[in-house]
């Protein structure tokens, strides 16, 4: 009996996430919410057994909604909206394992046997030159100017998230607000600015 409760239980959830998806797709910011708090916990626990450190796997999380946010068109009911949401962070956290795999070798080991010089010599400095520190202090200039274009949740968002490094459930505990908002709003922030950063006259940056 417990377990046909339990089926059923399943069933209404999958049809509740179908239409929240259905009204996400129509751009109901309130559906969007409701999703991520649905199924955050349980995403987080599929990306830490990936990415075991915290602050990584909020990020990938959030990464990981915005993707199946941005394609919920994709979606289809056949599918519970947790399992493709899963195999969506699944295959983003093994991409960004991959990424951060880093080859080691010696700085001082020969480049090649054809040339003498060694990699120590090819090494970048993490030291900017003069011009890359203009070019630097333009790009934050610029990033600075376009958030103060957005409305100011938003800017409120990206400035507690991004320039006083703030968790996402710190700034829930900060405005007050559901967790899920918090995920779902700064996902749409970062949207507004991408969207503002692909425009011609910021791409020259």
């Amino acid at each position: 009996m417990e377990t046909l409760a339990q089926n059923n239980t399943a069933r209404r959830r999958g049809k509740d996430d179908h239409s929240l998806v259905e009204l996400a797709v129509n751009g109901n910011q309130l559906a969007y919410s409701i999703l991520v708090e649905r199924h955050q916990v349980s995403l987080m626990r599929a990306i830490q057994k990936i990415v075991p450190n915290r602050v990584d796997a909020e990020d990938l999380a959030m990464e990981s909604f915005g993707k199946a946010f941005s394609n919920l068109e994709r979606y289809r009911p056949h599918f519970a909206f947790g399992t493709w949401l899963q195999r969506i962070a699944i295959n983003h956290c093994i991409d960004h394992q991959r990424k951060r795999r880093l080859h080691t070798l010696s700085i001082d080991a020969r480049m090649c046997e054809e040339f003498e010089g060694r990699f120590s010599e090819n090494i970048r400095a993490k030291t900017l030159n003069p011009e890359e520190n203009l070019i630097s202090l333009q790009k934050r200039h610029l990033l600075r100017k376009l958030i103060a274009q957005l409305s100011e949740r938003y800017q409120i968002m990206l400035e507690l998230r991004y320039y006083e490094n703030l968790t996402y459930a710190e700034i829930a505990d900060e405005l007050q607000i559901p967790l899920g908002t918090v995920k779902a709003q700064l996902h749409r922030a970062r949207e507004i600015l991408h969207d503002m950063l692909c425009k011609p006259e910021a791409a020259a940056y």
